[in-house]
Order: structure tokens, then sequence, then C-alpha cells
């Protein structure tokens, strides 16, 4: 490949993204007509991928569909850390067990978007399972605690004396030995983990091998429209959820989010966002339009239609699912053993919090009272929150 061609191939892959390190090395590395090998490194640390993610994975599939080789580096290790990114409390480590079954799940939801014949699945506890205190020692001594300190989220940890712990600072230096060990070409990843890329890049360097580029993406924002999706924060859409919980779900984002998801989740071009960001087109017009195409996109346009439908039964003309099921008491309930009962809430006091918040309805009217008593026959339909719904009877 010319100098130009791989300087116009570089331009081609790098669009959609926030920064690339470097564009010069990405165009030097193409020149070498030869697969690369680009990384992105996930911890299990809950058994979903969501769209936040699919804005990486998309970039990867841009990247097999040029001919190169996409490492999916499942961190079943340093899941046992805990990533520290962005948190001001440490992370709880996951147990082996939750990590396994997690981790079980990624392959085929990545899967969805990646191409499987030019995907290499690994997991970073081949290596680092087998690296004794010595060799973790030797990797250690070529990265400073002032470069460690460095880390946004490192340094207002310690300005708000709120406490920093030791195997915390091992997180960047395991991830950033990942690429040495795959002896990554690329990395990428959202924006927060620039620094832990840029430490692959130093270690690879100290280690003789050409230093990975680093391309970082957008981070998307979650359902409530302020912080970044997320699995620990429970405001993400799973690529794997049901087209209807996946419909309900977008449905549920800010309006002022639209125009964000339009431009990093579809194909839509930007004068075609421009009178929904300009307000041109009615919210719920331009939010179920958004909905199907992403649902059409990890399902079918039948699947999008079915998910709309039920949404506008739900939710627009109140009507009650006819598929929900039919559960049968014996006498009336108190309304929080009777959420219990159902597995609606996992505890009493999380049921009267869910009263109190307004999320309980019986047969469309909301529920204030925690004292009140469903009574079968008098009553039938409990909804608690948008997707939990039960048919009560004698």
């Amino acid at each position: 490949m010319d100098e130009k061609t791989s300087k116009e191939q570089a331009a081609a892959l790098a669009r959609g993204t926030v920064e690339v390190i470097s564009m010069a090395e990405l165009a030097a590395k193409l020149a070498l007509d030869r697969p690369l090998r680009i990384k992105l490194g996930m911890d299990p640390t809950a058994p979903d991928l969501h769209l936040g993610h699919s804005l990486t994975l998309k970039k990867l599939r841009d990247f097999q569909q040029a001919g190169h080789t996409v490492i999916f580096l499942v961190g079943d290790f340093t899941a046992m850390i805990g990533d520290p990114t962005g948190r001001s409390e440490t992370r709880k480590p996951l147990s082996r067990e939750q990590i396994s079954q997690n981790a079980e799940t990624y392959r085929s939801q990545a899967f969805k978007i990646l191409d499987p014949e030019r995907t290499e699945v690994r997991f970073n506890s081949e290596w680092m399972n087998e690296m004794g205190v010595r060799r973790l020692i030797e990797i250690a001594s070529g990265l400073s605690v002032a470069r460690l300190l460095e880390r946004d989220d490192f340094e207002q940890r310690l300005q708000n004396e709120e406490p920093l712990f030791l195997h915390e600072l091992l997180y960047p230096l395991i991830q950033g030995y990942d690429s040495v060990a795959l002896e990554a070409d690329l990395e990428i990843g959202g924006t927060d983990q620039k620094f832990n890329m840029l430490v692959g890049r130093e270690l690879q360097r100290q280690r003789g091998q050409a230093p990975q580029i680093v391309m970082t993406m957008q981070l998307l924002e979650g359902l409530d429209g302020v912080r970044k999706m997320s699995k620990s924060l429970g405001n993400y859409v799973a690529i794997t959820d049901q087209p209807e919980d996946m419909y309900g779900k977008l449905m549920s984002i800010p309006d002022s989010l639209m125009p964000r998801y339009y431009q990093l989740l579809t194909d839509t071009r930007a004068e075609q966002v421009a009178p929904i960001k300009a307000g041109k087109i009615h919210p719920m017009e331009a939010k179920k339009r958004l909905a199907g195409m992403i649902v059409t996109e990890y399902y079918d346009d039948a699947a999008a239609e079915r998910a709309q439908e039920y949404f506008e039964a739900k939710h627009q003309r109140r009507e009650v699912p006819r598929d929900i099921q039919t559960y049968r008491i014996a006498d009336e309930l108190w309304i929080c053993e009777l959420m219990k009962q159902l597995k609606f809430a996992p505890s009493t006091s999380e049921a009267r919090r869910l009263v109190s918040q307004g999320a309980v309805r019986v047969d469309g009217k909301t529920i204030s009272d925690v004292n009140f008593r469903f009574v079968p026959g008098e009553h039938e339909v409990l909804e608690v929150g948008k997707r939990r719904v039960a048919r009560i009877q004698r």
C-alpha cells in the first residue's frame, strides 16, 4: 500500500473517533500491508454488553471489513481487581464464579456485531495467572507512582482524602501489559480509558515492541441523560434486551438526548437530525423512530413493529397485555407482601419505596398508600414500574 492510500485509509478508519494517537503512526502501520491486531478489552463486571459498547464494537467491525484482526479481550483477571476508572470509591471485586458466568455471555453478544471469522477471543488470565511476583515487580519498575497519579480520578480521590488502594494502582499496569502480551498494533476504547491505553504504549516501547496506536471513542450517556451508560449504574440498554424492553427503555430517554443517540447509534445523516434538534419534529415521533431503528438493527423490522405496538398499547392506550402471567391468591393481601410474593420487589423496604415513588399501579391507578390491600375480584391488574405486570385472581 502506498503512502497516499494508507493515509486515506487511516482517515476513513478514524472517522467518528474522538482522538487517534497518532494518525501518522496509524498510516505507517497500515502501509506495512499486513493485517493489524486491533485490541478491545472488556471486564465482565455484568452479564450484558450495552449500546455504549456498540460504538467501539462497530469501529472494530470497520477494521475487520478493511481486512484486520480484532482481539476481543475478556478481562477475567482484571475484573477481580475492579476497574477504578471514573469512580470516587473502590469498586468491589467480583468472585471467580460471577466473572465466569458473565464472561460466558460475552462471546455470543459481541458476535451480534463482530465477524467471528476475524475475531480472536482471549482472556487475560491466560498470562496473568502464570505471572509470578518477581515478573510483576519487573513490569511495575517501568512505571513511576507519579505517572500513575496523573490519572484524573486518582488525583481527585487523593485531593478529596478518599481511599486509594494499592491494587487499584495495578489496574492500568495490568491493562497495559495485556497489550504487550497480545502484541497489539492498536487499542480502542472510550475516552475514559485513554490513560490505561497510553500505559500500554509505554510498556510496549520498553519491551522493544512498536507502540500501539490509541484510538478513543465517544462515551454514550445512559438513560438518565447525565452519567455515561454503565452496567454498574443500571442506566443501560443491553444489546440482548428483548425487543419490547429495548424499545421501552429507549422511549424513556430525555428528549434532549435524542439527537446524540441518532448521531452515535444510527446512520442518520446530520441534515436529518437537524429538524429533531430544532424541535420541528414531535419528540414522541422522533423517539419512536429512533427506538424502531435500533430494535431493527439488533432484531428485524417485524420485531420493531411488535415492540412499538406493545409500547403504544401498554403506555399510551393503557391496555393490559394479553399474554401477562395470571396469579391466584386466596384472600386480600397487603400490597407490599404481594409484590414480594410476585418477585416484583426483593424486600418489604424496597416495596414500600416503590409505592412511595408512585411506581405501583392497580388497575391503571397509581397507589400511594403503603397500607393498601389488594382484593382479588375487586382489583385485577398490578403494575410495578414499566415492565412488571401481573393479573391477580382468586
